[in-house]
């Protein structure tokens, strides 16, 4: 059974209700997996101690690789009697360009789901608005295998998925309001969560503020600044400002941005393998910002690290589609 520290971590990690599925209740903090390059015991083990010190709540996806090492911990952590059931955990997963065909929105979910050894998700996205030919997945894609997104086929498809009982909900990730206008113009069952880039360096308030009018509840990946792949830095962990708050608060920088997110009423998906930080990650609920904190935040310059064409190589050319379809920033 788990222990009793276990226990009280995971009770204390508040949840929030979706709006549109039969999914249990997100909680407000989970945990990542892409990590390049990808290390399946390394995930696994991960996402054991994760368990251990009160994760309920884990973020995959079809090409990140680790759906598979996900569901060895998940499987691991039943028989051990780290959660009673599986239904104790919400479990994510996201649909990938080269899938984002009408007809290829099932059978990926139903791959997704024999990679999990699970019988349902909880959440399944739609990762990005971006349609790539049915090619073996490739990163980064070429240009000239970009094509138009049907949102419409995409989205009754994901639909199809909720109704089956192989996703407790359905939504998407890295859609801005105009990709979630054509969603929404399609939809009898309105997407539950965007999961986006946001944290105090990039707030997205246009994006919150019309997401909170439709019902859409929001989830912030790098959360901590991650995804700086190309060794620019990491603007959330080197802010003056967040340091700053940091030091008067006794808390971390990565304390203060999960804390911040938290109080945006947004939920962070935050990627650590480390143990300590994991639990760090957790023990942001009893304390709050200031209002002075808070108009420090908001006055932090603005800067956005992933872009949609980011997923392709600098070589070739869009044929059929406008690079400008693929933007992710408003």
């Amino acid at each position: 059974m788990a222990s009793k520290g276990t226990a009280t971590v995971a009770a204390a990690v508040p949840e929030v209700a979706l709006r549109s599925g039969n999914a249990r209740p997100m909680p407000a903090v989970g945990m990542g997996t892409a990590a390049f390059p990808l290390v399946p015991e390394a995930t696994k083990n991960a996402v054991l101690a994760a368990i251990e010190v009160g994760y309920r709540h884990f973020d995959t996806a079809y090409m990140y690789g680790t759906e598979k090492p996900l569901g060895d911990a998940v499987a691991e952590a039943v028989r051990r009697g780290l959660v009673a059931s599986r239904q104790e955990l919400f479990v994510t997963s996201k649909l990938w360009c080269t899938q984002c065909h009408p007809d290829l929105v099932l059978p990926a979910l139903r791959q997704t789901l024999q990679n999990l050894q699970i019988e349902y998700l909880d959440l399944y996205l739609i990762h990005w608005p971006i349609c790539i030919k049915p090619v073996p997945p490739s990163f980064p894609a070429k240009k000239e295998d970009a094509m138009p997104f049907d949102f419409e086929g995409v989205w009754l498809a994901m639909e199809e998925c909720h109704r089956l009982g192989l996703a407790k909900a359905i939504g998407v990730s890295n859609f801005t309001t105009k990709h979630l206008d054509k969603v929404l113009a399609a939809a009898t069952i309105p997407p539950a969560v965007n999961q986006v880039e946001l944290n105090p360096v990039w707030q997205q308030r246009t994006l919150r503020g019309y997401c909170a009018e439709k019902g859409i509840h929001v989830a912030a990946y790098s959360p901590l600044g991650g995804q700086n792949w190309d060794g620019t830095g990491n603007a959330v962990l080197e802010s003056d400002v967040l340091a700053g708050i940091a030091k008067a608060r006794g808390k971390t920088i990565a304390q203060v941005s999960l804390r911040w997110i938290y109080e945006q009423g947004v939920t962070s998906i935050a990627k650590s393998y480390n143990m300590e930080r994991l639990k760090q990650n957790l023990e942001i609920f009893d304390w709050e910002l200031t209002d002075e904190d808070r108009l420090k935040i908001s006055q932090i310059p603005q800067k956005k690290v992933v872009k949609g064409t980011d997923l392709f190589s600098r070589e070739g050319e869009f044929t059929s589609v406008d690079a400008a379809d693929l933007n992710v920033e408003e």
